[in-house]
Parts: C-alpha cells; structure tokens; sequence
C-alpha cells in the first residue's frame, strides 16, 4: 500500500538489459508473498490472491499475490535487526510480510504467531498513516525472516514510467486465527485457490492475469506441496526475470529466458496483459 519513494542509495546502480548493454529505466523495489496453505484432505496447495481495484494504474482489476513497494521505513527496520541477508533481501521481506498484515490481515515471518487482535490493531493503525516499525516496537514482535523463501524476481522493462522490480517469496501458511479479509483500498477481492483452479478461473474469463502472474501460477502449477516446490527452488534458484518481446512464426511474442523452472516461456504479445 506505501508510496514512497525508495532511498537513493538503493538507486545508484542502473540495471542493464543483458540482451542491448544499454541501462535500464529505474525500477520501483517492490516484494511480494506467495502464500500456501496445505488443506488437510491433501491435494494441491491452495495460494492466497487478491484482485486489484479496477481504477489502480498498475495491473487495474487483475488477479496477483499480496505484496507492493518497499519503503524506506522497511530498510530502516531491517537495519536495526540480527540477520545475515542481503540488506536489499531484508528489507524486502519485511515489505512483503507489511503488504500482506495491510491488504489481507495474515501476518507471516514472525517468531510466535501474532493474536488475531493485535493485527487487526497493527493493520488499522498502518490504514491510518502509522509506519511498521512503530507498529512492531508497539506489539512487541520479532520477526523470522527465514519463513520466507525468495521464489523468483521480475523486472518488466516495457513501461519507461512504472517498473517494479519485484521479488517474489513463498512461505507456509500453518494453522492461525487471525481475521482475513481484504483491505477494501487498493483491492477489492480476496481468495484461496490452487494455481490450476486459479489459471481455469482465467481461462473462462472469472480473473483477469498479468503476464507474470500467470507465469508464476503455470510454475507454480507443478507443485504437490511446499516441499515440492523448496525442491524446485533448489534446482533453480531466484534471479532477475526481465521478458522481451521476439517475432516468433511472424507474431510478436512476449518472452522470458529459457531453464529457468518455468513450463510456458512466451505467450503472443496480442493476449498478454502487461499491468
């Protein structure tokens, strides 16, 4: 849900498009979290989407994970913390765990899972203008950020004047009595479904999906359970995914890199939906 700015220092070195050499515009650092919960009758894992407003800029009515930008408040906290990431990687795990307490009401990445009462207090106080390190210094919490496995980052480069560079994570959703329901603000929808059910919902026109999205539920698709997908993981390791677009049979397509863990890498740029 924030809107600031990141700190310039995040800032100071350009991305540079590997296929051209040339810098790429700056990019908005964003986090997001790929939600499981194991039902208990077995089966594929259910994931946690939202549906955004139709009247946001950035991917207007479509279906995503619960997540947005990094703020300068999420570095700071990561900075007072005992932890061996990458400052960057820290700082957008907390963003991803904040974006998901404010636009659905779970709290994740925590050590102790927080009472139903105190999120609801800690979501209404951020709804409110409140920063999240004076929310968590408030509750008391401590975070655990190793609950959150870095799944894999995209950089859309096509729109010069809104991209995101967004790393995705995935954590375990274990049993938990907090209230979730959408936040009513940048979104108007909440849901649980598998990636199937999620990709058959697009496919009858129920959801609208953005070319990552549904490029990550098809992924995400080949997975039994969360240990399945670690083991995926494992095999092929988070990094930068920044599509392009490539005459393929005389239509332009819209494309992503080859062996990295994805079944479908194009889709003709005529049905893909950018943001």
């Amino acid at each position: 849900m924030a809107d600031q700015i990141s700190p310039a220092s995040e800032r100071e070195t350009p991305t540079i498009d590997p296929r051209t050499g040339e810098p790429l515009p700056e990019a908005t650092p964003a986090a997001t979290i790929i939600v499981f919960r194991q039902l208990p009758g077995g089966g594929a894992p259910e994931l946690l989407m939202v549906e955004r407003s139709a009247q946001m800029v950035f991917a207007g009515g479509a279906v995503v994970f619960p997540g947005g930008r990094v703020d300068p408040d999420d570095h700071a906290l990561a900075a007072t913390m005992d932890h061996a990431l990458e400052p960057d990687d820290a700082a957008a795990r907390i963003a991803a765990i904040r974006e998901t307490i404010e636009e659905t009401g779970l709290g994740l990445g925590f050590i102790g899972p927080p009472e139903r009462d105190a999120l609801a207090s800690a979501r209404a106080a951020m709804h409110g203008g409140a920063v999240f390190s004076d929310v968590v210094r408030t509750a008391g919490w401590q975070f655990d950020l190793s609950a959150l496995t870095p799944f894999t980052r995209w950089r859309p480069p096509f729109n010069r004047h809104r991209v995101f560079d967004t790393r995705f994570f995935i954590a375990q959703c274990d049993g938990h009595d907090h209230i979730i329901e959408v936040d009513e603000t940048e979104n108007r929808h909440l849901f649980w479904a598998t990636a199937a059910e999620a990709l058959a919902m697009a496919q009858e026109g129920k959801v609208k999906l953005i070319f990552p999205t549904r490029r990550n539920l098809e992924r995400l698709a080949q997975f039994g359970s969360i240990g399945e997908a670690l083991d995926h993981i494992a095999r092929y390791p988070s990094q930068m995914i920044m599509p392009y677009i490539e005459d393929r049979d005389g239509q332009p397509h819209l494309c992503i890199d080859e062996d990295l863990g994805y079944p479908v890498t194009s889709e003709p740029i005529t049905s893909a939906m950018r943001g």
